[in-house]
């Protein structure tokens, strides 16, 4: 099978992180992944928050939490790099062009040996003072929106098995 295929079939959600830090060149790696998803118009309208730092990656991991109403958990899993991803809300298709940069991202994760996991709430987040402090610091303009936090570390478990895709979800309009 075709390597890129057998990547996409393949991938799953990886929630249990060793704590061996990523190479940076991975991460650029992933990083150029999602830069170079589709965008519409060719807007390019998502920007990449990358975190490294195990004591930011607390704080970020503590603000997400709070926004579930919980204290005492990580909904980062442990990871050893987080990658926000923005995208500026001028642009009609931004939503769209930040979930496909979430998606490739992932799966050239995936495609180098990593483990990912989108998390939810990034939104939310950004939206917080501590959010709206963190981007106004990186210089990022109001008019960006968080789309989702891809959390990133190599896989501390056995990857769980591909399970088959339910029937009756593919429709021909011919």
């Amino acid at each position: 099978m075709n390597e890129v295929l057998k990547c996409l079939i393949e991938r799953r959600s990886v929630r249990a992180f060793t704590d061996e830090p990523l190479k940076e060149e991975d991460i650029n790696l992933i990083l150029e992944a999602g830069k170079y998803a589709p965008t519409g118009m060719g807007k390019q309208a998502p920007s990449f928050i990358v975190t490294t730092d195990p004591e930011k990656i607390k704080y970020l991991s503590k603000l997400n939490a709070s926004i579930m109403g919980k204290e005492n958990i990580d909904p980062f899993y442990g990871a050893v790099c987080v990658i926000t991803v923005l995208a500026d809300s001028n642009v009609g298709t931004y939503v769209y062009d930040g979930s496909l940069a979430m998606g490739n991202m992932q799966n050239a994760a995936w495609s180098l040996g990593i483990g990912g996991c989108w998390i939810h709430r990034a939104k939310e987040m950004f939206e917080t003072e501590e959010g709206k402090a963190i981007m106004a610091e990186l210089g990022i303009g109001e008019q960006f929106v968080g789309i989702g936090n891809l959390i990133l570390g190599y896989n501390a478990k056995e990857t769980p098995e591909t399970k088959p895709r339910k029937e009756g979800s593919v429709f021909y309009f011919k």
